[in-house]
């Protein structure tokens, strides 16, 4: 691999109140997994720091919820402007750098899944609306029954390694367009590309205390989910933090999307390269780690050994490489406790009789995409989110056991079918238990029209569009009675 990964070691600040400041916690040292190099350093924020930055963030509330909704607006024009203008490449280059994706995934995901987020809050904030209700519990229409939202206040959000730019920017221009404020907790693993995206908020020229920063682990997580000025707590990642935030939280607005076991189901009239297709996107995506990536790969009897065939000659295209290079298609895993993992289920399933028929092997991070056949749900890839690239085949016989067998999981977040009959396709959309639907569509979908999130253990509420803004806010009802005002 290519030695040079970085020309600078680079730092990652602490954002408080309009200020960039180094933390005054632990000196952690950020290593790529493009090649095993520190590319910078950084310093926790202490609690300290924590909790002046949800200070400023309570102070700064109150009147920027009182900012005209336009002036908020033009401000988040002028950031998503540096994004597209300024920023946008280095951001990508650090995420590459950060945890491995190919710098074109990176690409996509600063560009067409990050920054877009920005026009996407400011179009719907403008169509987020109230109501007007008649009066039923009076025989009366001088009464007038006004629905509004009003903003939580200060919102944490908290979000993960794997998407750190187009996860928080699912969150974060939402928040601040209804009028709350935020304090912002990346993971530690991708410091200096949403270090980034704050910096779009400061340049921007947004008041100080609208936005904070806060690097750090689990200490720096907790105290901005307890704290009490904390209103809202906003989390992307796994299943067993979610849950420890949802205690922890108590009362507090939370809004949790979490892990993902998708599966992907071939029906035996479906159209078998579009599924091979789809399977090569939902599986090798991000080296499969991916929320909503296609954990399990349901496949009817009939067509198994066809769809096998075609799916492992297809796999033997994906270029394994150099993340930084442009035709590469799959790049390193972002850690050794990734590679533990799929290492954990791929001896698992051999162990209960599945067979490995491509890949397997790894050299440090950079692990094979890889294709097992006679998988089934007794093995730990069946029940549990893997995150890496890893293919399980799974046969069966009637759509009756794909349905039981895809719902046969603690998740619920998305899942995909592919078939040509219309009556299997609305069988599977009633009866499959997923937030998600997608129908001859690679489980790696999604639109930022849509409501986007799980059931189950896959969290709770649903972000983009319209949808995020019932968790970013309070509906507050105002009853108004003219007739009753003092008569000059």
């Amino acid at each position: 691999m290519e030695k040079t990964v970085s020309k600078a070691i680079l730092n990652a600040k602490t954002y408080i109140n309009g200020m960039w400041m180094d933390g005054e916690g632990e000196l952690v040292e950020v290593v790529s997994p493009v090649n095993g190099e520190i590319i910078g350093n950084y310093r926790n924020s202490s609690i300290e720091q924590v909790n002046l930055a949800i200070k400023s963030a309570k102070e700064a509330q109150k009147e920027w919820a009182n900012v005209p909704l336009l002036d908020k607006l033009d401000l988040l024009k002028k950031a998503e402007e540096l994004g597209r203008t300024k920023y946008g490449e280095e951001m990508a280059r650090y995420i590459t750098l950060e945890m491995g994706k190919t710098i074109t995934e990176a690409r996509e995901e600063v560009y067409e899944l990050g920054i877009s987020n920005f026009e996407h809050a400011i179009g719907e904030v403008q169509r987020f609306r109230g109501s007007t209700l008649p009066s039923t519990f009076e025989r009366t229409n001088n009464k007038r029954i006004h629905i509004t939202h009003a903003p939580i206040g200060v919102v944490s959000v908290i979000t993960p390694w794997n998407f750190p730019v187009s996860l928080s920017a699912e969150l974060i221009p939402y928040a601040l367009a209804v009028g709350n404020t935020v304090v912002f907790k990346p993971s530690e693993i991708t410091p200096f590309s949403t270090e980034l995206l704050i910096r779009l908020f400061d340049e921007a020229g947004f008041p100080p205390g609208v936005v904070n920063l806060v690097q750090g682990k689990g200490d720096v997580g907790n105290r901005i989910v307890t704290h009490e000025d904390v209103r809202g707590v906003c989390f992307t990642g796994s299943a067993a933090v979610g849950e420890k935030i949802a205690q922890a939280a108590g009362l507090k607005r939370t809004l949790l999307e979490l892990g993902g076991n998708g599966p992907q189901i071939v029906m035996e009239d479906a159209n078998l390269e579009e599924a091979v297709e789809a399977a090569i996107n939902g599986c090798f995506y991000n080296a499969g780690q991916v929320c909503t990536a296609a954990e399990r790969i349901l496949v009817h009897e009939s067509i198994h050994d066809e769809f096998v065939d075609l799916l492992v000659e297809r796999t033997k295209k994906v270029r394994l490489g150099n993340p930084l290079e442009d035709g590469t298609e799959m790049g390193p895993l972002s850690g050794q406790p990734v590679v533990d993992k799929m290492n954990e289920h791929i001896k698992d399933a051999v162990n209960k009789g599945a067979k490995v028929v491509y890949g397997g092997n790894h050299s440090g991070l950079y692990y094979e995409p890889t294709i097992l056949v006679n998988a089934n749900q007794s093995m730990l890839l069946g029940k549990e989110e893997t995150f890496g690239p890893i293919a399980p085949i799974i046969k069966f016989k009637t759509r009756e056991e794909a349905v039981e067998i895809a719902n046969d999981t603690p998740y619920g977040l998305t899942s995909s079918v592919f078939t040509s009959g219309l009556a299997d396709a609305w069988y599977m959309a009633d009866n499959l238990e997923h937030g998600t639907v997608h129908i001859n569509e690679s489980t790696n979908y999604w639109d930022f029209l849509a409501p986007f999130g799980g059931m189950k253990n896959s969290g709770n509420g649903r972000i983009l569009s319209q949808w995020v803004f019932q968790h970013l806010t309070e509906v507050k009802q105002i009853t108004f009675d003219p007739t009753k005002a003092k008569r000059k």
